[in-house]
């Protein structure tokens, strides 16, 4: 018996010493075109949408597009040397962004990089952009108001925890103003603030830090943002990390306001990632998804039930128009998107009427659910006086006399414009 198990353990010891460690191969492709921060990568047959890829250099891009025999992928970094024949490597990683509440007060990119000169935040909690909206059974009637400070908007545009409202307009009538001073009113409201900027100019993202800063308004807010100079795909990913972070917020049973600003150039870095990877163009060449691209963006915001910890994630997107018209592809998606729209006209902003909100064509979905009380009884036939105002107000101006009647109208619309007429950065509590 000895015998037989000193031979079986000289025939387990060759065996072992013998052994060759045979290692086995990572899926390899290689770069057959590159160009525009796009490569067109071949040999990577189980990639997943919206992997992580890693190029021989040690860049990385994202798989965007998955055909039978190629994959379409956009490169994070800028200026980054790729050539053809380059090898490429899968990660098995979907793009992730960290998560962790020490980024409060700080900014930093859609890869948690910082911008402003602070130290890297480290932490192991990364979640992937990409998540699935909360579901119908999770989440609640939206009933509790969020308070802008904007007298207009409180009023006669209630926003409600939850909501999805859209600030639309043309340029420079004043959009982000009504959204930074939405920001700053929640410094002292146990609300955490994330200000998206998607591909603006570094000036500009810079004096929105300063007016947060300046009004205390920072402790409590992130600012995700990538510049106009950063690749088209750092731009494509931006608001999807922003609403990743206040998800993790949300899930702490936190409330939470998030402005993307804007979601024009966001189809836009969308739309030009599209057309270099070769795919289909639809209306005003956009890509046929990008309807699907934001409403999963915008599904995200939600107001959660207590068992699901009563946490909430309001939305504020921003988009331009051009010479105000609303019926352009990328508004009329979003306003069906969105739970109510806030639109701002060049009129009314030019004549000093600030914020330069059109009451006509702006609706809040969630209307008074969202509303104390107070504000309520308060109200009554405001907005139906202002409208009013307005139609009258259009036909006096083709001259003739007046009856009294139309006279008190008239005077009592002008004093209601003048009471709703507010600065910047001056909230008002309810």
């Amino acid at each position: 018996m000895d015998n037989k198990i000193s031979e079986l353990t000289k025939i387990l010891k060759e065996r072992i010493k013998n052994y060759e460690l045979k290692t086995l191969p990572k899926e390899q492709g290689k770069v057959v075109s590159v160009g525009d921060d796009i490569a067109i990568v071949q040999g990577l047959a189980h990639v997943g949408y919206l992997e992580i890829i890693k190029f021989e250099n040690g860049s990385r891009g994202i798989a965007i597009v998955l055909e039978e025999n190629s994959v379409g992928v956009v490169i994070l970094e800028k200026g980054i040397s790729i050539k053809e024949g380059d090898a490429v490597y899968r990660t098995k990683q979907i793009i992730s962004v960290p998560i962790s509440s020490q980024f409060l007060g700080r900014v930093i990119n859609p890869l948690g990089h910082p911008l402003d000169g602070g130290e890297k935040i480290q932490t192991n909690n990364y979640s992937v952009i990409e998540r699935i909206a909360p579901s119908v059974i999770q989440r609640e009637s939206v009933n509790e108001p969020l308070e802008t400070g904007i007298l207009a908007i409180d009023a006669l545009i209630p926003i409600g925890k939850g909501q999805r409202e859209l600030i639309i307009g043309d340029r420079q009538t004043g959009k982000t103003a009504i959204v930074l001073d939405t920001l700053i009113n929640q410094r002292d409201k146990n609300v955490i603030s994330i200000y998206v900027a998607i591909g603006q100019k570094s000036t500009s993202i810079l004096e929105v830090v300063k007016k947060l800063k300046r009004n205390k308004a920072m402790k409590n807010t992130i600012v995700v943002a990538s510049s106009s100079s950063d690749t088209e795909s750092l731009k494509f990913i931006t608001p999807f990390a922003g609403i990743t972070i206040a998800e993790h917020f949300m899930q702490q049973g936190k409330d939470v306001v998030i402005a993307f600003d804007d979601l024009t150039r966001h189809a836009m870095a969308y739309r030009s990632l599209s057309l270099l990877l070769s795919r289909s163009p639809g209306r005003e060449a956009y890509p046929g998804d990008i309807f699907y691209l934001h409403s999963r963006l915008l599904e995200r915001s939600a107001k959660l039930n207590k068992k699901n910890g009563g946490g909430s994630i309001t939305a504020l997107p921003i988009v331009e128009t051009q010479l105000e018209d609303i019926s352009a592809y990328i508004p009329t998606n979003i306003i069906s998107i969105t739970d109510g729209q806030i639109f701002l006209m060049n009129d009314l902003f030019n004549v000093g009427i600030k914020p330069a909100i059109d009451f006509g064509l702006s609706v809040s979905r969630v209307g008074s659910n969202a509303q104390i009380k107070a504000m309520k009884q308060t109200i009554g036939t405001l907005k139906f006086d202002l409208s009013q105002y307005r139609e009258l107000k259009t036909f006096s101006q083709f001259g003739g006399s007046l009856d009294s009647k139309t006279k008190n109208i008239l005077e009592r619309g002008t004093k209601i414009i003048e009471i709703l007429k507010q600065k910047e950065e001056e909230p008002l509590p309810q």
